[in-house]
């Protein structure tokens, strides 16, 4: 074998020098895989985002810094330490009073003479009072005519979520609460009805969330309405399986979309499911939209985003992510003590780019709490002197990256996606990155390392009717369990359009201000 490929080898010196250079360049890019493999292998989840947290709060700390042309030496980021001592105990919470008093005889005083009170001193426990579950009996009066008996009368029974179903509106919350809020799975549902004496199997619970999610349909065709109302979409996926997807075997990936968008005051976040990630789907989740949509990198958006009425953003967030994968291929060969000097001075880039992606999220730091046209301003004035800097910086290090390596892509990624990475500075009312839609999508991702799979193409939207409403529900600062009891207490006798545009979270939230507000002047008189 070696012999054979001696002969292989060119006998042209400056062709065998080719041969090596090339074979050196594939066993770096082995090397970069190798430790990004093991960076992702032994590093938690937890731990990554807070070693980029870390590094990014040192990057965005000033603002008005010039961004260095070099990288810089950090130290570990500081956060504000919590006040000393027990945290006082949120004063909406219901109060208990349990008075201790002394005995009668410990009230004389040692002189013989009767003590009076002073005054007295409190402190407070956190008590729960354990799930209860009750019984609703829905007694209906029944009337008939003595005289002529010429027939019964019977009070109806108000519209139920499921007709002819022994659960109330109340047990549905708390049932897709647990699975959609909560992440527990239907299985564990079911043991815990148990334990508390309740026999509720998980196919029942399974067909109740399935019903459910038939009830809201109307309110979500508001809700679709609404976020093609707003001038911002963001959108992301995520895989998820189904088992009983036709045409497709169980193993294969369908996806989890959402888009979130609407009004400043009336966000909406909207779950669909769909079996593949094609661009068709895209196409159809924002027929009709114009205006701007945000997303990452994957192609399938690409045809949408160049629609006429479409401007499309970038995302800084993933941009920043290459840069963060570069640096660690970068400080794992700075600590083999490599004599290649073409890899040392590849060592810094890294750090340079993420400084100035730092410095440009620590101008959007002092733009929160801004008007839309104040950050504007702020952007124009502070962001675009950093972009335009990086941009000099890019145009004189891509040239120079090898392509395949971990800067090389990190470097491709940014010079393929400036246009719409600089999108944001035009418009005060965008955000720099595409993180809303991610934050949008985690709470799925965490629901599926629960139940892993659905079973059916309608549970699997079934679960993406639940998890928009709930999400969108927190969006508009309201407790999903609240707001999904009421949902299926009024939406089944809601029978106009101005009834059912009366349960949109923003409506429900307004009425729930008001409760308080009247609470409030109430306790004050």
């Amino acid at each position: 074998m070696n012999e054979q490929a001696a002969e292989q080898l060119p006998d042209d010196v400056d062709a065998l020098k080719a041969l090596l250079l090339q074979k050196q360049q594939r066993i770096r890019l082995l090397e970069e895989q190798i430790l990004l493999m093991r960076d992702k292998h032994f590093t938690s989840g937890s731990e990554q985002a807070s070693n980029q947290l870390g590094f990014f709060d040192e990057a965005e700390a000033e603002a008005d810094a010039e961004p260095p042309e070099a990288p810089a030496t950090t130290s570990p980021a500081t956060t504000p330490k919590k006040p000393a001592g027990r945290q006082q105990l949120p004063a909406d919470l219901p109060r208990v009073r349990r008075e201790h008093d002394l005995p009668e005889a410990e009230k004389i005083c040692t002189c013989g003479c009767q003590m009076r009170e002073i005054g007295e001193e409190t402190s407070e426990q956190l008590d729960i009072v354990p799930a209860k579950i009750q019984v609703i009996q829905h007694a209906r009066k029944k009337y008939a005519c003595k005289a002529c008996e010429s027939g019964v009368k019977i009070a109806p029974l108000p519209a139920q979520p499921i007709p002819r179903s022994n659960a109330s509106p109340s047990l549905l919350a708390q049932i897709t609460v647990a699975k959609y809020q909560d992440a527990l799975p239907l299985a564990r549902q079911e043991k815990i009805f148990h334990r508390i004496g309740v026999d509720l199997p998980r196919n029942t619970l399974a067909s109740w969330i399935i019903r459910c999610s038939q009830l809201v349909q109307p309110l979500l065709n508001l809700l679709e309405d609404r976020l093609r109302d707003g001038p911002i979409i963001q959108c992301d996926e995520t895989p998820v399986q189904v088992l009983k997807e036709p045409d497709k075997p169980p193993e294969s990936q369908s996806y989890m979309w959402v888009r979130l968008g609407g009004l400043p005051d009336e966000p909406v976040v909207l779950y669909d499911y769909h079996a593949s990630r094609s661009g068709e789907v895209a196409g159809t989740l924002l027929s009709g939209f114009n205006g701007y949509l945000q997303t990452d990198d994957y192609a399938g958006y690409h045809a949408v985003g160049a629609e006429k009425g479409i401007t499309h953003l970038g995302c800084w967030a993933h941009a920043r992510r290459k840069f963060i994968e570069a640096q660690k291929v970068a400080n794992g060969n700075k600590n083999k003590k490599s004599k290649d000097k073409n890899k040392q001075k590849q060592l810094g880039k890294a750090d340079i780019a993420l400084n100035y992606i730092g410095h440009l999220y620590g101008i959007e730091r002092r733009g929160k709490g801004l008007s839309p046209e104040e950050r504007y301003q702020l952007r124009q004035a502070k962001s675009l002197p950093v972009l335009d800097k990086l941009r000099s910086w890019l145009d004189k290090e891509q040239p120079k990256a090898l392509p395949k390596t971990a800067l090389g892509k990190a470097l491709s990624y940014l010079q393929k996606n400036w246009e719409k990475l600089c999108v944001y500075v035009e418009d005060g009312r965008l955000n720099i990155d595409n993180n809303d839609a991610e934050n949008a999508i985690r709470p799925f991702v965490i629901g599926r390392k629960n139940w892993l799979f659905s079973d059916t193409p309608k549970g699997a939207k079934a679960s993406a009717a639940l998890y928009s409403l709930i999400e969108t529900a927190k969006a508009n600062d309201l407790e999903p369990y609240d707001y999904l009891q009421r949902v299926y207490a009024e939406l089944p006798q809601a029978n106009t359009v101005e009834a059912i545009e009366a349960l949109l979270p923003w409506n429900a939230r307004e009425e729930v201000l008001a409760e308080k507000r009247a609470q409030a002047e109430g306790g004050e008189g």
